[in-house]
């Protein structure tokens, strides 16, 4: 089952450092390398939640993901949205924004690709770190029957409960967020507005073509539900899971924005990048996804869904914070390493402890 999930992405990664070598020698392959670990280390929280959503569509979808959607995250997040910034902040067409990327000059030099994509570091930071605050708050906010740190949690279910407590949250944390921004206020704040629309409308989206845990649909909704697997699992198929083939896709998207930025402190060449972050990162996350799914991870360790969330609001705050301070990117991912690693270890003590109490059945006499 590993090397069959995973034989892809060490396949890829083999091709994308010969690649480097051969384009840049052996500081470009060490490049390359060290890129794909910082993207794999910043998205362990990434896959647990891209498999709590792929492990509800059908095996065509999950697929989809491994196809499609590595060539959304390769091309049009780690390629083409770097660029889109770049030409829209400083007014270039495409044909430009590419020369000029393609010149790899010094982040620190005024009117470089790396300049102005570190200049326009603010809304990326206000949009994705809006996105992802609002993931976290509908997560944490919720009564789950099931909670890990308990002292935070259960207070933040009560809090939950007043209507709206999310949005007044999130909107705080924005105003908070434009008050430090200085002279970025506005487009600070406009780009947060953007982050919490964009996560208002993939969330009902999401939503739209939903089944519940115990896997029920309403009738006139059965042909968009296929059985499959074992246990006879409902899983989305059809516009239900196209619909949630597309929310997951910017939730995966919106993952990128730390690693995209945090890439240019390391390079500013975007084909290094496009290897590094691209090809290796993020076919592992991929890899890493349908792994959970398939060995049916999240449910056998039930605190993951919560320490990846936990990842993901602290990831949310420190992409506000970076809009006024630097943060470096390996506290940011040892962040993410540390939550998905305690409540792995919480989550086994859970299962001995629950296996324990469990009553030992008294052997039947021999039958002569």
């Amino acid at each position: 089952m590993f090397f069959k999930t995973f034989g892809w992405s060490f396949g890829v990664t083999l091709v994308a450092l010969v690649v480097a070598f051969l384009y840049g020698g052996p500081q470009a392959l060490i490049l390359c390398l060290i890129l794909g670990i910082l993207e794999i280390s910043l998205s362990f929280d990434n896959a647990v939640i891209n498999a709590r959503i792929l492990e509800r569509m059908n095996p065509f979808w999950q697929k989809m993901f491994l196809s499609v959607g590595v060539v959304i995250a390769v091309f049009g997040m780690r390629i083409l949205f770097p660029l889109l910034i770049v030409g829209v902040t400083a007014n270039l067409n495409p044909v430009e924004a590419v020369s000029l990327a393609m010149e790899k000059g010094d982040p620190h030099t005024p009117g470089s690709y790396g300049f102005l994509l570190h200049e326009a570091h603010p809304q990326i930071a206000a949009f994705g770190g809006m996105f992802l605050l609002m993931l976290f708050l509908d997560f944490i906010l919720a009564d789950r029957d099931i909670k890990w740190i308990k002292f935070l949690e259960v207070p933040l279910a009560r809090l939950g409960k007043l209507e709206g407590a999310s949005l007044v949250i999130g909107m705080v944390a924005l105003a908070v967020a434009g008050a430090v921004s200085g002279e970025k206020q506005g487009i600070v704040l406009l780009a947060g507005l953007f982050g919490l629309i964009t996560y208002f409308l993939v969330n009902g989206l999401g939503n739209l073509f939903d089944v519940d845990q115990d896997g029920d649909i309403d009738a006139a909704d059965a042909d968009l539900v296929v059985h499959s697997g074992p246990s006879g699992a409902a899983r989305l198929a059809g516009k239900a899971a196209f619909m949630l083939f597309l929310y997951l896709e910017v939730i995966d998207a919106s993952f990128s924005f730390d690693g995209v930025i945090g890439a240019f402190a390391i390079t500013s060449d975007p084909i290094i990048i496009a290897l590094g972050l691209g090809f290796i990162g993020a076919m592992f996350v991929r890899s890493l996804t349908v792994f959970l799914v398939r060995q049916g991870t999240l449910d056998e360790f039930e605190y993951l869904d919560h320490g990846a969330h936990w990842a993901i609001g602290a990831l949310a705050v420190i992409l506000l914070v970076t809009i006024v301070v630097p943060v470096n990117e390996v506290v940011t991912g040892l962040i993410g390493v540390v939550f998905i690693g305690a409540a792995f270890a919480g989550s086994v003590l859970r299962n001995k402890r629950a296996s324990a109490a469990e009553p030992v059945q008294p052997l039947e006499p021999a039958q002569n």
